[in-house]
């Protein structure tokens, strides 16, 4: 592959680069001297799970480690203390160091279902974050100016209404451009949200003296509803871990035109294959829904298997086309002291809603149905009787649920 090629692929699904004549410049050096570009991207281990909109970012990583890269997955576990500003109307909650040794270790298994572990360099920034001490931090803090700090919309936003902006989180940029320091990064990759974030650490890198880094963002991943950020707590996520059925069907219940957006960013396909698929569909030489059953089995597989794929793709034909069960459900006992228990409470026990206002929000959307028959009052009890009761969640999630009537007992389930 010569470098036009390369920088094609490299191209391929980025929403803004600082810059693309810098990239090929270094990109020419690399071969030239033989030395991989050190490229770098950091996660704040916020929550124990990543989820498909993570893996934009660790797709393009991998990209670059194909391409013979240095790859350099970094775990925010100091800046994770601070809390990341970008996009808050308030002050973040700072998370624990328990918490962030939890979610880092989680982290580091999920993210080689991706990257090559071989071939990766997977670094912590309290390395040489908690080395700088306050003579450290002194000297970083004295490299830029409150006024620059202002430019930043939130914190312009925050300040315009009152609302408290603290100190510790104008270190935040400064500490993430640190991370480029001291990895000596030639390309950093973020979510367009990160744009203030990746340009100081630029600033920063000059100010000791370094090359800046190449600055690559990537869009932020739309959930499946295809209007909202893929987000847990909005429901309308893929998480990596999830089974391969249940992974598959959620890819298909994407609209056909958000499917395009998925291949750009989720896909392995080159750019030319993609369009090229998009011209097929376009003049009905192939169905959209064949079109989102190979992506489908292409993220399966990337997570699972090609097995796992093609049997989530078999499961799903036979129960959305056959409109049958699945084969198989998990099963659920839900102990509870009452003779009936709220729905919502049902949905949450056996973790399909990780909230009750994401099962409520699923009941009234129409999304929940009780032996076959659609539920949209959110208020509906369910009689805690002795037989077994057939939920379905979505368009793919079944279960079966059974009640265990304790009278008297600590309910731990409902």
């Amino acid at each position: 592959m010569d470098i036009k090629e390369e920088m094609e692929l490299l191209r391929k699904g980025v929403e803004e680069m600082v810059s693309e004549e810098e990239l090929f410049e270094k990109l020419e050096k690399s071969r030239r001297k033989g030395r991989p570009l050190k490229v770098k991207a950091g996660f704040d281990p916020t929550a124990p799970d990543l989820h498909l909109g993570h893996t934009v970012l660790i797709q393009k990583l991998k990209q670059f480690q194909d391409l013979g890269h240095q790859v350099i997955f970094l775990i925010g576990d100091f800046t994770g203390l601070i809390g990341d500003p970008t996009g808050r109307t308030e002050t973040r909650r700072a998370l624990t160091p328990q918490e962030i040794q939890e979610n880092a270790s989680t982290y580091k298994e999920q993210v080689f279902k991706i990257l090559d572990p071989e071939k990766t360099v997977v670094a912590f920034n309290s390395e040489w974050l908690s080395a700088l001490g306050a003579e450290g931090m002194m000297e970083l803090a004295a490299k830029y100016t409150v006024a620059r700090m202002l430019e930043r919309d939130d914190f312009k936003h925050r300040f315009k209404e009152g609302i408290p902006v603290y100190i510790h989180e104008f270190l935040y940029p400064l500490l993430q451009g640190y991370d480029s320091v001291a990895l000596e990064a030639d390309v950093e990759l973020g979510g367009t949200d990160q744009r203030f974030n990746l340009l100081v650490a630029r600033d920063i890198q000059r100010e000791y003296g370094q090359e800046p880094q190449v600055v690559m963002m990537l869009p932020i991943l739309e959930g499946l509803d295809g209007v909202h950020k893929m987000s847990k707590s909005m429901g309308n996520y893929v998480g990596i871990t999830e089974p391969p059925s249940e992974m598959f069907g959620k890819l298909m219940s994407i609209s056909d035109e958000l499917m395009w957006r998925y291949y750009e960013l989720l896909s392995d396909l080159p750019p030319a294959e993609i369009r090229a698929r998009r011209e097929r569909v376009a003049k009905g030489e192939l169905h959209p829904k064949r079109a989102k059953m190979d992506l489908a089995k292409e993220i399966v597989a990337r997570f699972h298997d090609e097995e796992a794929a093609q049997n989530a793709e078999e499961e799903f034909e036979r129960v959305f086309k056959d409109r049958h069960l699945p084969s198989e459900m998990p099963e659920f006992t839900i102990v509870s002291e009452k003779e009936a228990v709220w729905l919502p409470r049902v949905l949450t026990a056996i973790r399909f809603a990780h909230s009750t206002s994401e099962a409520i929000r699923a009941i009234q959307q129409g999304g929940v149905r009780w032996d076959g028959k659609r539920i949209t009052d959110k208020d509906r009890e369910i009689p805690c009787d002795k037989g077994e009761h057939v939920l379905k969640y979505g368009k793919k999630r079944f279960a079966k649920i059974r009640f265990d009537v304790r009278k008297g007992g600590q309910n731990k389930e409902a």
